[in-house]
């Protein structure tokens, strides 16, 4: 929003490529996170159809087995492309403090806030994956990931609120 705003706005003429850019990259972002929602959905049907398998013999338990692990992996994997999704929402509201709006200045901190709390939700839905997960390498691959985008999503936040809170400041 604040970006759409400046992108057009004489008094900030020279921020209206960069608010023009971070208007394209929101617009995808939007459609980005509408296709990893129906791809969460499908991962998450897939779990329920892999718990679902018979489970009388030791044939099908073991089918059963690796179904379920394959299809956890990919229920995780699902949110934590998510969180990169999310982790670019904050990096969008940090570059967005570049245009000089202090009007609009508490809206880029509800971005980083929406963002960061985007994260999180992800970070759980991956975590609670990685419960039911076996395969140690598996998790322990996604889980660095995750803690990677973490750390920076934290950092951007804390950057993202200082600069808000030093702009709304008389």
């Amino acid at each position: 929003m604040v970006a759409r705003i400046c992108s057009t706005n004489p008094k900030y003429s020279a921020q209206h490529l960069l608010a023009k850019e971070l208007v394209t990259r929101a617009d995808e972002l939007r459609q980005e996170f509408l296709r990893a929602r129906e791809r969460d959905e499908a991962a998450f049907d897939r779990v329920v159809s892999a718990s679902a398998m018979p489970k009388g013999s030791d044939s099908e338990k073991s089918a059963r087995r690796i179904a379920l692990e394959i299809a956890l992996q990919h229920a995780a994997a699902e949110p934590l492309a998510s969180a990169a999704l999310a982790l670019e929402v904050l990096r969008l509201a940090a570059k967005t403090l570049e245009i000089p709006n202090k009007t609009l200045v508490s809206d880029v901190g509800c971005a980083a806030e929406f963002g960061a709390a985007g994260l999180a939700a992800c970070a759980y839905n991956v975590r609670i994956n990685h419960r039911f997960m076996h395969d140690v390498d598996a998790i322990e691959a996604q889980a660095n990931v995750l803690e990677r985008y973490e750390r920076e999503g934290a950092a951007l936040l804390a950057a993202v609120r200082r600069s808000v809170t030093s702009l709304m400041t008389r």
